[in-house]
């Protein structure tokens, strides 16, 4: 999903490295690149303003550490604000309340709800060790109900017995006081889709979440969609109240731009990716594990944390100073042998 940006923003951050100094004007230019890859691979237009402006106040001036260069600096720069954009911490699932606990997945038709849904069930009840109990709320399209049902045969999770001419509340109520009686750990309440965003959809979520009290309202959103997800999330959250996200496709040739946005623009974490069609392909969302990913520039960043541990400011600079008055002793050559030493170089 990435590599397209990933190589874009390498070439950028490699010119950036190779400079032994940077002025202001390498890193509005710098920044000017960042910019159009990001728009290209859409992300949000003022996501990408925020982003790049972060990442140039923090350039300008920054606080070289001895032995790395200024573009191994920014590059760093580039690493923590991606982080930060992305969400700072992996947030998996919250289970963490009485059970059963609900999770309401929520979400656009075609997005690949009803296929997390049942990922979701087989990784709880598999890694988890808990007793997941399925059921489809989607009351006008009875083969959603029945692809439910089907998969949740696939991975060994029980599903709700369908009852014809209910509606989506009702089934919600069942399947909570079916989980009581049976001592289920959790129940997944998988809503009905929409083709867009109306608001018969949005009132009937709302109605879902105001009888289940879910503890976590997670959107499905396909990340090939690019803006449209964006939005979706943004109108899901303003109209429900989103506790997360699961991206799916995220296996595909998109531009990763609703990955890089999600977060930013709803405030909420995207908590699992689906990547593949297979039962078990889902990963977490891990922010550093993804800003690596974009950046292939694990390497220099592991450098530069490093040397800001381990390297003493004040004494590298009073070193520096010793250097340029011609001062520089067999001490001063040990010190810094004893730094590299540090470094592992």
């Amino acid at each position: 999903m990435f590599d397209s940006l990933s190589d874009r923003l390498g070439g950028i951050l490699d010119k950036l490295k190779r400079r032994g100094a940077l002025s202001e004007a390498d890193v509005g230019e710098a920044m000017r690149e960042v910019r159009r890859a990001l728009i290209e691979a859409d992300v949000a237009l003022d996501v990408v303003r925020e982003f790049t402006e972060k990442v140039r106040q923090r350039a300008i001036g920054v606080e070289v550490v001895k032995s790395v260069t200024p573009g191994q600096m920014v590059v760093k720069i580039v690493h923590d604000e991606l982080i930060a954009m992305l969400g700072a911490d992996a947030d998996p699932i919250d289970l963490n309340a009485p059970a059963p606990v609900p999770i309401l997945m929520v979400g656009l038709q075609g997005s690949g709800k009803t296929t997390s849904t049942a990922k979701i069930a087989k990784r709880l009840t598999e890694k988890g060790k808990r007793r997941v109990l399925m059921a489809s709320l989607d009351t006008r399209r009875p083969a959603a109900m029945e692809q439910l049902a089907t998969l949740g045969t696939q991975v060994g999770v029980t599903t709700l017995p369908i009852v014809p001419g209910q509606s989506a509340v009702q089934i919600a109520r069942r399947a909570m006081e079916a989980a009581r009686f049976g001592n289920y750990d959790v129940v997944m309440l998988d809503t009905a889709g929409r083709v867009t965003l109306d608001e018969a959809l949005m009132a009937e979520v709302a109605e879902v979440k105001a009888a289940t009290a879910p503890h976590e309202v997670l959107l499905v959103a396909d990340s090939l969609t690019g803006q449209d997800a964006v939005n979706t999330a943004r109108a899901f959250d303003d109209r429900v109240g989103l506790t997360g996200i699961v991206l799916t496709r995220a296996d595909g040739d998109g531009r990763g731009g609703a990955a890089l946005s999600m977060r930013a623009v709803t405030g909420k974490p995207i908590k699992l990716m689906g990547t593949g069609e297979k039962m078990d392909a889902l990963e977490d969302f891990d922010p550093k594990r993804v800003a690596g990913r974009i950046l292939g520039m694990g390497d220099v960043v592991a450098l530069v944390e490093k040397a800001v541990e381990n390297i003493d400011i004040e004494k590298a600079k009073a070193t520096a100073e010793k250097m340029r008055k011609g001062a520089f002793d067999l001490d001063d050559l040990r010190d810094q042998l004893n730094q590299m030493q540090k470094l592992g170089g």
